[in-house]
Parts: C-alpha cells; structure tokens; sequence
C-alpha cells in the first residue's frame, strides 16, 4: 500500500522525506496510534495533537545529541514510533513492554524519565547548564503543555532560565487556544523578522553604530529602544515571557510542519532562553477525541468506530462511590468543601462541581497550592477535602507537613490511585503513601477493604476535627451493599473476620480480600488463620493485635504499598516490644520502582495474591498444622 511509516526505523529515514510524504506520515501515524491505543488504552488525545510538533522537532534537531524533555511525557508516543520503537509500539504500556512516558533505559532517545506534570523546563535548565559547563554543543528542547505551564515549578524554572540566559528552546505546545487571524498573522511576521539572522546581524550593527556618535547616538539608541518595546506590548502575545529574559516566537500553526521548521531552526540559532508558542488542536485527526479532548485524554480501550469505551459490567468504582458519598454529606453539612488539582473527573468530583459550585475550587496543576489553600479554609472554620492521587500528593508533603498538620487542622484528603494502577507504570504507582504520611504527627490515616467502608471512612474523616488520609485504590469496588446509613467509626479500631489457631493475617484496604480467600485456602491444607481488618493504619489498633498475635505467635501483613516504611513496618513497631517472640511476615512490594503492567499481573509477580500467600506461609511455617 506505500505506506511511509513502514519505511520509518529511526530519525535517519524522516529526514530524507519530502514535503508531501511528510503530511502522508501524519495521517498514518494518527492511524497507527488509533489502532494501538483503542486496544491497550493511553493517552490518546495529547499524542494525537502533537504529530506534526514531533515531526518538525526531529526534521530541525539532531536527537539523541541534541536533548528533547517531553513535559510529563503523555504525549510522546510519536517520538516514540519515530526513534527506532515502531515495531514494539504494540506493546504500548503492556507487561515488559513499550512505557507509555519516556523512560531513559528504554531508549537514549528519551533524554529525561518524566510523568509527573511541569518538570521539563527545570531539567532542560540543568542539562543545558551541565553542557556550557563542559564545553559542549548540543541543543536541549523542553516540550510543554498550557495546562503543565500552571504549575509553579515551570514558572520558577523559566526566572532560572532568564537569569542564567543559557541557550535553551522551549515548546509551548498550547492546545486551548485559538489563532486570531489578525493577531496570528501579526504574530506571525514578527517571529519570521526576528528570527532571521539577517535581522539580529543589522540590530547589532545599528546599536554599535549609534554607541559610536558622542553624546548623541546613545539617546537616540534609548529612545528607539523605548519605542520598540511599546510596539512589542501592542503587538506581541508573549510579553511576559520577554519580561522573564525569553526571546517570544508565535504564536504559530503546530499542524504545519513548514512553519515549524522554518521557526524552529531559526529559534537554534538564537543566544539565550527562546519561547516557541505552537498551537496545536488536542485529540486531532479522530472526531470523537477533537469533541471530547478530555474523555480521550487518558483513556482504557474503546471502540475505534465510535469512541466509547468497552462497556465492563461490575460495581461502580471506588472513585465514584467516594464523589456520590461526598456530595451526599456535604448536604447536610455546608462546611464542606472539595478541592481538586487539575483531575475534577479524574477524582469524581464531577457531580459535587455541579452540584456545589460554590464550594468547588479547581486549583490547576498545583498540589502544593491546594493543600495550603485547603490549611486557609480549615482556619477559618471550613472542612476542606482535597482529592488527590496517591502519587501526586508527594508533591505536596511539605504543605502536608508544615501547613496541615503541625496546625491539626481539620483537612481531609481523599487519596485516590492508592496502591498498583498498572500500565501507567513507574510514574504513577501510588505505593509510597503510607509511608510518608504515617509518621507525621496528628495525622490519621486509614483504608477501606470494599467500597462500603470508604462511605464510612469518608464520614469518619469528616467528622473528625484534626488531619486524616483516607487511600483508596483505582478501579471497580468489590460489589457489597451499600444502602446503609454512612456512619463514622470508631478512629484507631480494626475489626476481625475470622478466627484461627495457627497464624494472624493483618490486612489494610483491599488486601483484606485476599486474606480471607487465602485463609480459606489454607483451611484445606489444615492450617487455620484468623484475619483482621486492620482499617486504620495511623493509629494502629495496637489492643486488638496484641490480644491475637501475643497468643499465637505468628503474624502476616498484607499492604499493596512498598514495605520500607509500610503497614508492615507500622505493625512491628507496635508489637516487638510485647511480643518479643513473634514471628513476623510482611507482604508487599520490594525496594523498587513497579513497572508497568496490569494490576492483576502485577499483584501475580509480587505475591499479592492469595495464592502468594500461601506460598510465603509454607515456605516460612513448613510444618506449621502441627502447632
């Protein structure tokens, strides 16, 4: 069929193509992409938006030498097919397979792991800053997103670059926006004067020759000076970038690779940081990701010919169970509020925004704000709950640390995402939680086994008057009921589900499922487990283990969380000193970043299954039925 993206196995092939084959690769990718992703799901609409961006970036830079940092890296899948993954991209975000986000032991075309929003300009600052140091040559490009650009780190990163006024380039790759013909097309011949070197050459050489007539010259120098920059604020979209020490290109068509090209080795050309504004259109190519760019934004597998996600019958998520809870309870209680940063649907906050306008706050990619904005609220009477994923509010541990609780006010954070998420890998694992939460003091922290228990949860945090953390993992509840009135618990208490002789199996969240299954497999083996809920993991129930570890002797722990520093960890602290002959277990993941992969393989591959655990009790108890 003349396909030219079969031709395609490095960046070597892109440059030696035409114009015309140039547009025929970017409707093949789209398609590519289309078929990739409705099948192993990703981040769609992003990448769909930025094939013709990734194309002139590859035509103008020389990769891997020069450097390009993909902002959270959701939209690198055509960088991905372009340098040398083509035919492993059906592998996308599968076990073992191709990482949905730039990983730098996959390629070393991928400059910077990245994942997390609004870093890219920062790391570009110090690779460029690491090769004047070392006297190198390269180029280094961060490619970043309008929504990344709200968080604060992409502003601290850009003063950096300003003032160190090292060669950099940065990408603004903005797809809410669109072009104003009579600003574009303004816009547009300013950038194509200002980036010829013919310009700059005749700038300097009028600045030196008015510098060289006494008294005079210099004034004169001054007033064009002033008169310029009052043109560039009329003119000119990009002021504040100018301010902050960026030479401003754009905005400009990022569909048309031409422009790109033309404006991206020009911008190579120029000393110091440059600010190149591209408008792109999210979701391009594919109807129902152009109509609904967030639906398609990071989506699970659907159906190419219609765009709706493959129907999977079950219990309503855990993430929705908490947004109806919430909008339930903030009825009666209008001290409530709900904050999110940047995921309002991502979190289920959808109904309480709609239900609650006034007392929803979208705060945009800034956890570090929401949380200390949430600290302002609580002081003054309110009860903020701020939804956040589990590996996201890592970002905001001091606010957490400093702004919350050292004050013990009254916030609630609802953790979602907490635990194994999958094929989103590395990046987005919420296995770290627990252990940077626990240890600080007046923090409560708990986890439900089912989805019932979260209503309870979420109420018990409401009404308690101090910090508490309440994780909950992505993806379908367990199924139970949950027509009963939502009632607080009682803080710090566990509950046992089943007795035993033989051995204690301590579960937190929805490991406690799989206690049970695994106790009962071990029944059939003669070997009898109690299970207990251990519901909180701050405080811990330290009466209730001890009445049942102090006689038997053997405890086992289960946490979907790393170890280090883990509910493990929390147990033995609590118990070493009154059972100095206990045997301790401990389930959970290794001293390691989790790979991507299904949840299901995944738990597979750690032992956190009830057949895992049973295997750890043989091997550590072998001839423990006799007891």
């Amino acid at each position: 069929m003349n396909s030219v993206l079969e031709r395609i196995n490095g960046v070597a092939d892109l440059k030696k193509m035409s114009p015309k084959e140039l547009e025929k690769l970017s409707g093949e990718i789209r398609k590519f992409l289309l078929n990739v992703v409705s099948k192993n799901g990703g981040h769609l609409a992003p990448s769909l938006g930025v094939v013709e961006l990734t194309l002139a970036l590859h035509l103008v830079f020389n990769v891997p030498e020069d450097k390009i940092i993909w902002d959270v890296g959701h939209q690198s899948y055509t960088h991905k097919i372009l340098t040398g993954r083509r035919k492993e991209f059906h592998t996308l975000r599968q076990y073992k397979g191709i990482s949905g986000f730039p990983k730098r032991d996959e390629s070393n075309y991928d400059s910077f792991n990245t994942g997390h929003s609004s870093t890219s300009i920062s790391a570009a600052v110090g690779m460029s800053k690491a090769r004047d140091l070392k006297g190198e040559k390269y180029k280094v490009v961060a490619v970043i997103g309008d929504g990344a650009l709200t968080g604060g780190m992409a502003f601290e990163a850009l003063d950096h670059a300003g003032d160190l006024k090292t060669d950099l380039i940065v990408v603004l790759n903005d797809n809410e926006m669109s072009i104003a013909e009579n600003v574009g097309a303004m816009a547009g011949y300013l950038s194509r004067m200002r980036t010829d070197p013919r310009y700059e050459k005749s700038k300097d050489e009028i600045e030196q020759l008015l510098n060289k007539i006494p008294k005079v010259g210099p004034r004169v120098l001054r007033t064009v000076e002033r008169i310029k920059d009052s043109l560039k604020y009329l003119v000119v979209p990009g002021m504040l970038f100018e301010e902050m020490g960026f030479t401003y290109l754009g905005p400009i068509d990022g569909h048309n690779i031409g422009t790109m090209k033309s404006v991206l080795q020009n911008a190579k050309m120029l000393k110091g940081p440059v600010l190149v504004h591209v408008i792109t259109q999210k979701g391009r190519g594919y109807k129902p990701a152009e109509d609904n760019p967030d639906k398609f934004h990071g989506i699970g597998s659907f159906d190419l010919s219609t765009g709706e996600p493959e129907k999977k019958d079950g219990p309503p998520s855990y993430t929705q169970v908490f947004g109806t809870t919430l909008v339930e309870l903030a009825e009666k209680n209008e001290q409530i509020i709900a904050i999110t940063a940047a995921m309002r649907g991502g979190t289920g906050l959808n109904p309480f925004a709609q239900k609650f306008p006034q007392r929803f706050f979208d705060v945009g990619i800034a956890e570090q704000h929401a949380v200390t904005f949430a600290a302002g609220l609580a002081v003054q009477g309110f009860h903020p709950v701020v939804a956040i994923y589990s590996t996201f509010m890592q970002r905001a541990y001091d606010q957490t640390l400093h702004d919350v609780c050292m004050q013990n006010l009254p916030v609630t954070f609802a953790i979602d995402r907490a635990g194994l998420v999958g094929e989103d890998g590395e990046t987005h694992q919420g296995v770290f939680d627990i252990s940077f939460l626990r240890h600080i003091p007046n923090m409560v922290m708990m986890a439900p086994k089912d989805e019932n228990e979260l209503r309870h949860m979420l109420a018990t945090s409401l009404a308690y008057s101090g910090p508490s953390a309440l994780r909950y993992p992505r993806g379908s509840g367990i199924g139970v009921s949950h027509n009963e009135t939502v009632r607080p618990l009682s803080i710090g208490k566990g509950e046992v589900l089943r007795e035993g002789k033989h051995l204690v199996i301590v579960g937190i969240g929805p490991t406690v499922y799989t206690a049970l299954e695994a106790a009962r497999l071990l029944d059939e083996r003669g070997i009898h487990a109690a299970v207990i809920n251990a519901r909180f993991i701050k405080p811990l129930d330290r009466e209730l283990l001890l009445s049942w570890v102090k006689p038997i002797g053997r405890i086992v722990t289960m946490e979907e969380h790393v170890l280090k520093g883990g509910f493990g960890s929390a147990c033995l602290e609590a118990l070493h000193t009154d059972c100095p002959g206990m045997e301790m277990e401990n389930i959970g993941l290794p001293d390691r970043f989790i790979e991507h992969g299904r949840s299901d393989l995944l738990r597979e591959q750690y032992g956190l299954t009830a057949y895992g655990v049973v295997e750890r009790v043989l091997a550590r108890w072998p001839g423990i039925s006799r007891y």
